[in-house]
């Protein structure tokens, strides 16, 4: 079992970065890692995700190019560095984790959640 929490929400303007960081107690390794959202009345989704050895990771089509997922086991931390940002991607932020075999990349079926944490991009 993990335990997630979420920092470096905040509100920015068009165009400008945010590093979220998700720092996880007990052994992160064990999980692949994701990253998910939910925007004001929308459903939450999928962002991004990293296979437990960060070897791999995949992120959804309109962050790619934007949003990077990296993760630490050591620290037992992983961050989602997301850069030009834009309206769009105003909402709550969740750090997630799932028990997976190496190398898979899931984008459902999460496990442990975190609290979530707050992005507002102004136009």
């Amino acid at each position: 079992q993990v335990q997630l929490t979420e920092s470096g929400g905040g509100t920015v303007q068009t165009g400008e970065s945010l590093r979220l960081s998700c720092a996880a107690s007990g052994r992160m390794s064990d999980y692949a890692m994701g990253w998910f959202r939910q925007a004001p009345g929308k459903e939450r989704e999928f962002v991004a995700t990293i296979t437990r050895a960060a070897t791999r990771t995949y992120v959804r089509d309109s962050v790619r190019g934007r949003f990077t997922i990296s993760r630490d086991n050591v620290r037992n931390v992983v961050n989602l560095q997301m850069n030009r940002l834009t309206p769009e991607d105003t909402g709550v932020y969740y750090c997630a984790g799932r028990t997976a075999v190496t190398g898979e990349l899931p984008v459902n079926g999460y496990q442990y959640w975190g609290q979530g944490t707050h992005v507002t991009v102004s136009s």
